[in-house]
């Protein structure tokens, strides 16, 4: 018992030490947060507005019948793709035939009866108002044939244009009436249009970047742009801005304007909604930060921006678009040779908190989401992948005179 006094007595100096260290370190302040920073990613880069607009066809053509009749024949697959000329709906020939037989003895008989007025002015067997009369029967009855030639021609429905058909709007067997039953439709596919509405302020920007960029002129170039589709992470089909409409809408306050698209893989179809790109501002130096750098105070936005004493106090900055790295426009506020804080934000409690600085590199990421601006065809390129010109959408009739 008196050994095992002796050795508590022995043992209490120590244990009164390790307390009065433990409460030392208790009392010690925390080290500094660690947070990575980095100068600003200073790259070359072009801006961009987005657009959603939708697609519509060059030509769209209603098919309708130039005669009445009933309908006899369908010459053509629902869907399929048909060339202008091609024979896509036949009528019943036979009452115009009958017809133009008619007509060819009428014509024939005008035509003896203006020879024999011939023969007889010469010898002035009958008066100048009856050789006259002849010869306007005789006109009378080439046109009334000429007639009945061009029914006989238009029993046989064509396609005006190139382009995809739709289905067969009446069944064999009915009654079509001239230039009232619409038979079906057809639609241009290469090149597309596609359509878009721009802000009025969108509008103006664009048109003094155009200035600057030499979009406009005598000798200007089409302007690019680039379109991406529901189901696509990339901006892959190419065009090129064909009009902008001249007034601006009182009502809406946006404009109208169009890009002529190309379509040989017959992937775009009327109706289809897309989302486009077009510059808004060429390629200049920018100062860049990521994302997740940028916080915000209210309406504002700031940085973390450390000092050569660690202290990381806050730079409000003006940011510009995200692009499609994740990387932020910085647009005033920032140089460039300024280190702030970009992973770790969330450790930096208040203003002026020293930190402990670990320093990385930003390095630029190619998103891969654009192509190159000099893939984009000439206009003109566009435009002549169909043969014939274009017409302005609406009704048409089957068949030209």
């Amino acid at each position: 018992m008196r050994g095992l006094l002796v050795t508590l007595i022995l043992l209490l100096p120590l244990m009164l030490g390790a307390c009065g260290k433990e409460s030392e370190k208790a009392s010690a302040s925390p080290a500094p947060p660690e947070v990575d920073i980095a100068r600003p990613l200073m790259h070359s880069i072009t801006e961009w507005d987005e657009y959603i607009g939708r697609f519509e066809a060059v030509e769209q053509v209603n098919v309708r019948t130039r005669v009445t009749g009933y309908l006899v024949k369908k010459k053509f697959k629902d869907g399929q793709i048909v060339k202008k000329g091609d024979v896509l709906f036949v009528i019943d020939p036979r009452p115009f035939k009958y017809a133009m037989q008619r007509v060819e003895a009428q014509y024939a008989l005008a035509q003896k009866e203006y020879r024999r007025a011939e023969e007889l002015r010469k010898t002035r067997a009958i008066s100048q108002e009856d050789f006259d009369r002849r010869l306007q029967e005789l006109k009378v009855a080439k046109a009334a044939l000429n007639d009945a030639r061009l029914d006989v021609e238009f029993t046989e429905v064509t396609a005006p244009i190139d382009g995809k058909i739709s289905d067969g709007f009446v069944d064999i067997g009915n009654l079509v009436r001239e230039n009232e039953t619409i038979l079906t439709r057809i639609v241009s596919v290469d090149p597309i249009h596609f359509t878009f509405d721009a802000s009025q302020g969108e509008l103006l920007k664009n048109l003094r970047h155009d200035r600057i960029e030499k979009w406009t002129g005598a000798d200007a170039r089409p302007k690019p742009i680039f379109i991406k589709l529901q189901d696509e992470d990339r901006y892959l089909h190419e065009g090129q801005m064909d009009f902008v409409d001249n007034r601006v809408d009182p009502g809406t306050g946006t404009i109208q304007a169009r890009a002529l698209v190309e379509n040989r893989d017959a992937l775009l179809y009327p109706g289809m909604f897309g989302r486009a790109r077009l510059t808004s501002r060429g390629e200049y130096q920018a100062v860049l930060l990521p994302e997740k750098a940028i916080n915000t105070d209210q309406d504002k936005k700031f940085v973390y921006v450390v000092d050569s004493a660690n202290k990381a106090g806050r730079t409000y900055v003006t940011p510009g678009p995200v692009l499609d790295n994740g990387f932020v426009v910085i647009r005033d506020g920032l140089i460039g040779d300024e280190l702030v804080v970009v992973n770790g934000v969330q450790r930096i409690r208040r203003a002026d908190q020293i930190i402990t600085p670990v320093e990385t590199k930003l390095a630029w990421i190619a998103p891969g989401t654009m192509p190159g601006r000099n893939t984009v065809p000439d206009l003109l390129e566009i435009a002549d992948s169909q043969a014939q010109p274009t017409l302005a959408a609406g009704d048409a009739i089957a068949q030209a005179d």
